[in-house]
């Protein structure tokens, strides 16, 4: 019996440490609660679509209720992470310094800070554009001027630290570093497009360099990378200052290029991935164009399924939801089938703005805080509700977020929080 045991013990040992290992290795947030959070970039899959339901189908016309509005958070246009345990990240400029800043939303009080870098200026608009993103107790935050940082999460303490920029020998693109790190497993990515590497993979526990992007030498965009699995290849896709790219996960290989949709000023809007199929546009005069990605043994191909310029995303970025592709063209709302690029709809709406989705609806915001909820639907335009977010200032360029039945908006110094949950 003791030896039958110590056999069993002995068979469960490397089971349990293999266990113990994946569960180290995987982050918090998993494939099953993705719907219900945002913990970076445009919600889980970086699409800008909330899988909450139980949302209010029309507001007050004032409208929802204001549950609370913090300030201070100072000037920058960073979005908002959540880690699902009441508290709430972002980034902002304050004197000269940017910050990562950490709120409790029971409180609403300031938790903590970190000092991330030095203050970007910029004519039309100072302070950070990156948003945190979130894996488990780990936090990893990019400032307008290229420091990156990996911060414990529950302390803002630094785990590791440095400069893009002066790392990859790059230099800073007109309007200030924009993308969001994103998180691959094991590794984070970023874009610095300098002479050390145009995309980069670190290890994400101590920031070491495991790969540069092999055949790839691009200028830099404001758009943020997203990952996806075509036939069994696990790729990145980013939108650079030329063009969309797909660069091998694992190893930084340039499976495709495509420079359609690309204005060589300010590619912006972050690429939209389904079922094998890449969407990306730009503005200034350009558009958008679809591409349908097939492979085998490791490699991917790119086709152009077609070009539109009823699409020309500045950026406020654009949505999909049941065939459809949504979002600002210039100074219009725009409704595309996303398969053949047939423009179903145009429309003013609230004024050129962001765009982000959930339940059925879209929430638009102006530039000039003009907040609006339209059905997300194929056949017309139809403004369900909409009211003017009371902002000291402008411009508001930071997208709508919705986590937990509520609907937050950032505008520089200042986050309104409103209750859209259903009442029973």
């Amino acid at each position: 019996m003791p030896t039958n045991r110590m056999t069993v013990s002995a068979l469960l040992r490397p089971i349990l440490v293999l266990l113990l290992f994946a569960s180290w290795e995987t982050p918090t947030l998993s494939a099953s609660d993705l719907d219900s959070r945002w913990n970076q970039w445009r919600g889980p899959d970086r699409s800008g679509v909330s899988g909450e339901v139980g949302l209010l189908a029309k507001w007050p016309s004032d409208g929802p209720e204001l549950l609370f509005k913090i300030s201070g958070l100072g000037d920058g246009f960073s979005s908002l992470a959540f880690d699902g345990e009441g508290r709430v990240y972002t980034l902002g400029m304050r004197d000269k310094v940017e910050y990562v800043l950490a709120y409790d939303l029971e409180t609403k009080k300031e938790v903590w800070t970190h000092e991330l870098g030095a203050s970007y200026r910029n004519r039309y608009g100072d302070g950070p554009r990156s948003t945190p993103t979130i894996d488990g107790d780990r936090l990893y935050c990019l400032g307008a001027n290229g420091d990156l940082a990996c911060l414990d999460r529950k302390s803002g303490k630094r785990v590791w630290k440095f400069n893009t920029l002066v790392k990859f020998k790059a230099r800073n693109i007109k309007w200030g570093i924009s993308e969001s790190p994103l998180v691959e497993g094991g590794t984070l990515i970023i874009t610095p497009a300098g002479l050390k590497g145009t995309m980069v993979a670190l290890d994400k526990k101590s920031g070491r360099i495991l790969w540069t992007s092999q055949g790839l030498k691009e200028k830099n965009g404001y758009s943020s990378a997203l990952a996806v699995t075509v036939d069994g290849v696990r790729q990145i896709i980013q939108f650079t200052g030329r063009s969309v790219v797909g660069v091998r996960a694992k190893d930084g290989k340039l499976l495709w290029q495509n420079k359609s949709a690309s204005n060589k000023i300010a590619n912006c809007a972050t690429p939209i991935y389904s079922d094998g199929k890449v969407f990306v546009t730009s503005g200034y005069g350009t558009g958008g164009a679809l591409l349908s990605l097939n492979g085998g043994k490791g490699q991917t191909r790119a086709k152009e399924v077609y070009f539109t310029k009823d699409m020309q995303n500045h950026h406020g970025g654009v949505v999909l939801l049941d065939g459809y592709v949504y979002g600002y063209s210039s100074k219009s709302l725009n409704c595309l089938d996303f398969e053949t690029g047939e423009l179903k709809w145009r429309d003013r709406s609230v004024g050129k703005g962001a765009v982000t989705a959930a339940d059925g609806m879209l929430y638009v915001l102006s530039e000039e805080g003009r907040l609006g909820l339209v059905k997300a639907q194929s056949t017309s335009y139809e403004e369900v509700s909409a009211f003017d977010v009371p902002i000291a200032k402008g411009p508001s360029w930071t997208c709508p977020v919705i986590f937990d039945g509520r609907l937050y908006i950032r505008c520089l110094d200042d986050l309104f929080c409103y209750d859209i949950r259903k009442r029973s």
